[in-house]
């Protein structure tokens, strides 16, 4: 009888001790996970990223179905010159200065011939004024001489000319000549990374690898909704996730601030209710009017 009860006296302290032990060693493993880095997610294929992107680009029509380019331009060469303007600015700076530039020299024959201390003193609101001038005068001469004051409706003879990069060739190749092209400013490359289309930096090569994910007839197009949406609603700094109407589909969603309320408070142009950068938008823009220099 004493034997049977030390047995089962030993056995329950060893359950107790066994208990205790598990439980400690359960604590430090919920301690070791805790304090361990969270499991990756399952790599994305290509195809299902091709997929999203594309259904990305279909949602961003909806949304935008008025996206456009933000400079004001009438012909070939007023959208390259305004292009090369936009370099360090805004497009409303530039669209409230191209006026009375282009009004002073309408060809490129009249600005190749210009006096560059009255050009500068134009331009002067862009910054960078003197190199610009230098490259718009140096562009219009090419054109005059080279080109019959015409501008090229060619890729490779437009990067030939002084100031104008793939970005800017694009840009006036894809909305004067309605040639398609996938314009890589600052607002397309950090979107793309952040919806993990590309992790590429370099412009060239984000251009190569978005231009394989898309179809040729919707390059030009897709270029004006990222950058719209950019800069409406996917801020570098505080993006509007909360507002975003693709947060289902967006891989960085979190990074900006989620809280509907505040979100929207963040929204800028048409979707904030203020003007957009255009001093002459086109008839189906749904915002206001920019104002001229000097009224803001």
């Amino acid at each position: 009888m004493k034997a049977a009860k030390a047995a089962k006296a030993a056995t329950t302290a060893k359950a107790a001790t066994k208990s205790k032990t598990a439980a400690t060693t359960a604590k430090g493993v919920t301690t070791a996970k805790a304090a361990a880095p969270l499991k990756a997610p399952k790599a994305e294929s290509h195809l299902a990223m091709v997929r999203r992107a594309r259904r990305i680009n279909r949602e961003l029509a909806e949304v935008y179905p008025y996206a456009h380019p933000e400079l004001d331009f009438r012909n070939p060469f007023e959208l390259l010159v305004a292009t090369v303007l936009s370099a360090q600015t805004t497009d409303l700076r530039v669209n409230q200065t191209t006026p009375a530039l282009f009004a002073a020299y309408p060809t490129p024959e009249d600005m190749a011939a210009a006096v560059p201390e009255e050009m500068e003193e134009i331009i002067r609101p862009t910054g960078f004024f003197r190199a610009k001038t230098k490259s718009l005068m140096g562009l219009a001469a090419a054109l005059r001489d080279e080109f019959g004051g015409e501008v090229p409706g060619r890729l490779e003879d437009l990067v030939k000319l002084p100031g104008v990069g793939r970005k800017t060739a694009n840009v006036v190749l894809g909305n004067a000549f309605g040639v398609p092209g996938i314009t890589v400013d600052t607002h397309f490359g950090r979107l793309v990374r952040r919806w993990k289309w590309t992790d590429e930096e370099d412009p060239v090569k984000v251009e190569a690898v978005v231009a394989g994910i898309f179809p040729k007839s919707e390059w030009t197009m897709l270029s004006h909704r990222v950058v719209f949406h950019g800069r409406r609603i996917c801020h570098a700094r505080k993006p509007a996730c909360g507002a975003c109407p693709i947060a289902p589909l967006c891989p960085s969603y979190g990074e900006g601030e989620t809280d509907p309320e505040k979100a929207r408070k963040l929204l800028k142009y048409e979707m904030g209710g203020y003007p957009g950068q255009r001093l002459s938008p086109p008839a189906d823009y749904p915002g206001k009017p920019a104002p001229a220099l000097g009224a803001e």
